[in-house]
């Protein structure tokens, strides 16, 4: 007996019980349910002010304030990768060649679902960003300078967000193995290191790039389990 073979290019359609199905499953829902009540509970901590979290936030960005100044060229470097490599909009150009990938694969309703879910992220975190109204870190020598309200940190977020949907969407469709590894080599750096770029800038406190990772998981898990759900909801009965 002859064995299928095998081939590292995509495959048309995800597998009934491929990523897809795992996060529609108890675990997915259990994994999106934990890290929502950790982002909320985050959130409540920051926006009530909670003292002791606000101190630990206020002695780390102290410390890495007085690095960045005392160390320039580390400074600029740092400033490079969150302003071009890791900077909101390259993730979301990411997340559109994503898209335009699985419309020409021909999945166009994974390619629908994939941009509008990185359209919802970028929406929810510009809502909590407002509603929350939190303060930037202010210094009298600053290296850096943003806008807008600090939590949760927009780069830490989008970086996680569009990161685990890629990685999801290549599981999904059974992508090569050399494409697999390399996003699953680069998106652990790129959402570590861009979290540190802004902290290190002073910029951001470290609790609103942790925000902004657990708010970015939290979405992509919510996304593979809601996706998930409908596919099995439409999958004829039998299949």
């Amino acid at each position: 007996m002859h064995s299928a073979p095998r081939s590292d290019a995509p495959q048309n359609s995800p597998a009934p019980n491929g990523p897809s199905a795992a996060l529609a499953g108890r675990a997915g829902r259990t994994s999106a349910a934990v890290l929502g009540v950790l982002t909320a509970l985050l959130l409540a901590a920051v926006a009530a002010g909670w003292a002791p979290l606000l101190d630990v936030d206020a002695s780390i960005a102290r410390t890495t304030h007085r690095w960045a100044v005392s160390d320039p060229t580390l400074t600029h470097a740092n400033r490079i990768l969150t302003d071009w490599i890791w900077d909101p909009w390259t993730m979301r150009a990411l997340c559109a060649v994503l898209v335009v990938w699985l419309w020409w694969l021909g999945d166009r309703r994974l390619a629908v679902w994939a941009g509008a879910s990185c359209l919802f992220a970028t929406l929810l975190q510009q809502v909590l960003k407002a509603a929350v109204g939190r303060e930037r870190p202010t210094w009298p020598d600053p290296v850096d300078s943003a806008n807008f309200a600090a939590f949760p940190s927009g780069h830490a977020m989008t970086a996680a967000f569009v990161g685990g949907l890629v990685l999801w969407a290549l599981a999904l469709r059974r992508a090569g193995r050399a494409l697999w590894w390399t996003a699953l080599a680069v998106t652990p750096v790129s959402v570590a290191g861009v979290g540190w770029t802004r902290v290190w800038l002073g910029v951001h406190w470290p609790t609103d790039v942790l925000g902004g990772w657990l708010l970015g998981a939290f979405l992509v898990l919510l996304t593979g389990v809601l996706y998930g759900r409908t596919a099995r909801a439409g999958r004829p009965t039998g299949s």
